[in-house]
């Protein structure tokens, strides 16, 4: 793997240069501005969520001690599953300790050996994961390809359970999927539709609803919707949300729910004092997608050619992993923290910088991020966008 420029190396952070960011982490030793973390809203150091969480501590202790259908199961869990479900506009929500084990627990409850899961070709690992630990037949369909997945569809039997599943927004290249255009194939097949916005809820919307305020689409359209709060709400901890009888089966049949320890009663506190700002200080959303409108358009101005991406996460292409990791190490010395994406996160050959904006951001980290990574480019042959 160190042959192949594929083997990863953990990078310490010892603190940060801010009381309420971690926009600006001390790594290694050198203080960086953190451009690949998923802090999107800027929430992960905030006071009012330490708050939240040293009171819940005081209360609750540091764990919870068991699964949550044994003694694991709080008051905190519990509020924060009903205020997850009438944020999402929802029956019900399900708490599960990360967006891995949502996603492979609710596809391996809900389809079996005999039954067909479609999903995007460039899905998360954890909702290919889900689908090829349940036994069902896994299909993929060209990446944001609805006629595609329409295809899949159609080589079922009739009698077969039928689920497509979908990023909201792809981690990697930052695109939205075609969530609309899915919605309807699902319901002409009567498929459910399960869709994993980690990347797109608390970020994307007026009111933080994700990719599915943007298509206009409400639980009618999407059964099933699967959240993070580890990104744009700034904690930890990931749900699946959905009408109650649905989520209920879930609760009952996903292994990575029955078989683990319930998230600490104070992660959970915190998750709801951040929800609650999430919906009330829409001006970080605004701010947000004025960082990302000025990143893109200076580094239009400087020829750096980056992907279509209208959310936080701009990649750009560099086509092998050994510049891009040359070209992450550059960066790093010149104090900028962004990742080199190389295989099999992305297929070989699409070897990448993941670029993520943060409301944390200001105005001159951006523009020397820019300058810097226009000084690296020039001298690092790199691929241009498709």
């Amino acid at each position: 793997m160190e042959q192949q420029q594929l083997r990863r190396m953990r990078r310490t952070v010892a603190g940060y240069a801010k009381a309420d960011s971690i926009a600006q982490p001390q790594v290694d030793g050198a203080m960086l501005v953190n451009f690949c973390s998923n802090d999107y809203l800027g929430l992960a150091r905030h006071p009012k969520l330490i708050e939240a969480m040293q009171e819940a501590l005081a209360r609750y202790g540091a764990g919870s001690g068991a699964a949550h259908l044994v003694t694991g199961h709080t008051a905190e869990h519990h509020a924060l599953e009903e205020e997850l479900a009438e944020f999402t506009g929802r029956e019900s929500a399900l708490l599960f300790s990360t967006g891995y084990m949502a996603n492979v627990g609710a596809i391996s409850a809900l389809v079996e050996r005999g039954d067909l899961v479609v999903q995007d070709r460039l899905n998360h690992a954890s909702l290919l994961d889900g689908a090829l630990l349940s036994g069902a037949r896994l299909a993929r369909y060209a990446h944001g390809d609805a006629e595609d997945a329409a295809r899949k569809l159609g080589e079922a039997t009739a009698e077969r359970g039928l689920l497509i599943a979908t990023d909201g927004v792809f981690s990697m290249d930052g695109d939205i999927a075609p969530l609309r255009e899915l919605a309807s194939r699902a319901r002409a097949r009567e498929a459910w539709l399960l869709v994993d916005d980690a990347h797109g809820l608390g970020a994307l919307g007026a009111r933080g609803g994700g990719a599915l305020e943007l298509a206009g689409l409400d639980a009618d359209a999407v059964p099933l919707l699967v959240g993070t709060l580890g990104k744009a709400f700034g904690c930890f901890g990931a749900f699946v949300a959905g009408e109650r009888p649905l989520i209920e089966v879930i609760m009952q049949r996903a292994r990575s729910y029955l078989f683990t320890t319930a998230l600490p009663p104070a992660v959970a506190a915190a998750a709801r004092r951040s929800l609650r700002l999430a919906r009330e200080e829409g001006w970080r959303r605004i701010r947000l997608q004025e960082n990302v409108l000025r990143f893109r358009a200076h580094a239009a101005e400087r020829g750096i050619a980056l992907t279509a991406s209208r959310t936080a996460i701009q990649p750009l292409v560099i086509g092998d992993a050994a510049r891009a990791v040359a070209a992450s190490d550059k960066l790093r010395a010149a104090g900028y923290w962004v990742a080199a994406i190389r295989p099999p996160t992305v297929p070989p050959g699409s070897e990448r910088l993941r670029i993520t904006l943060s409301t944390a951001h200001g105005d001159d980290e951006i523009d020397g991020l820019v300058e810097s990574l226009a000084a690296v480019l020039a001298a690092t042959p790199h691929q241009r966008p498709t």
